[in-house]
């Protein structure tokens, strides 16, 4: 069983639907550690409840970036973990924490990479006047939304919708696909290799795994 620390601050939502499905056997892995950067976090909640070892690590307390970066480096490290998530984690990571964890952190993000990179997403797609989005699991790397993904999940845009709505499809496509990739990892089928993803020996293309 490959050991997990899921990073938070917020909700944990995804956090949720990837220590359930390995609860039901669907992941190769246990949720070991949730970590966060807010005290106020309610997924931290969500976690205890299930007998999840939590911790906080506030930001607020390192005069800079690189400073938190390495103390929570460490603070992960110590649960010796397999694979980090980021799931819902709102900081922007630096160079070296990255480059640690190459090949073996997530992050999703709600838009049809390589498009909409950053924040507001939603809005953006409806203000393009597009008719699709979607959300999309990735390896991350020292580029901001930008490392190679693994899957993507899309979901139409309807006539009169709002940046709400759109958000509800999403997000109930985030949890079915986070805990799906997660368990490929886990089951030794996906890695990143020479910057690009491989499921089964097989390299996939910029959108990550398609199926027919």
């Amino acid at each position: 069983m490959k050991r997990i620390v899921v990073l938070i601050s917020g909700t944990g939502s995804n956090m949720q639907a990837i220590q359930q499905a390995c609860e039901d056997g669907k992941v190769a892995g246990k949720v070991v550690a949730v970590i966060s950067n807010k005290a106020s976090a309610k997924g931290l909640e969500k976690a205890s409840s299930k007998g999840i070892d939590t911790e906080v690590l506030s930001h607020k307390e390192f005069d800079s970036r690189e400073a938190y970066d390495a103390e929570l480096k460490t603070l992960i490290d110590s649960y010796q973990p397999d694979l980090v998530v980021l799931a819902g984690f709102m900081r922007i990571l630096t160079g070296e924490f990255t480059r640690h964890y190459e090949g073996r952190m997530f992050n999703i993000h709600p838009s049809l990479l390589p498009k909409y990179k950053g924040v507001n997403t939603h809005q953006r797609a409806l203000d393009a006047g597009d008719t699709e989005h979607g959300v999309s699991v990735h390896f991350v790397t020292e580029e901001l939304d930008g490392g190679p993904v693994a899957l993507q999940a899309k979901v139409p845009i309807f006539e009169g919708d709002t940046a709400e709505d759109i958000q509800a499809r999403v997000h109930e496509q985030e949890h079915r696909i986070y805990p799906l990739v997660v368990n490929w990892f886990c089951q030794g089928r996906l890695k990143l290799e020479g910057g690009r993803v491989t499921l089964d020996g097989e390299v996939l293309g910029a959108q990550g795994y398609a199926a027919d």
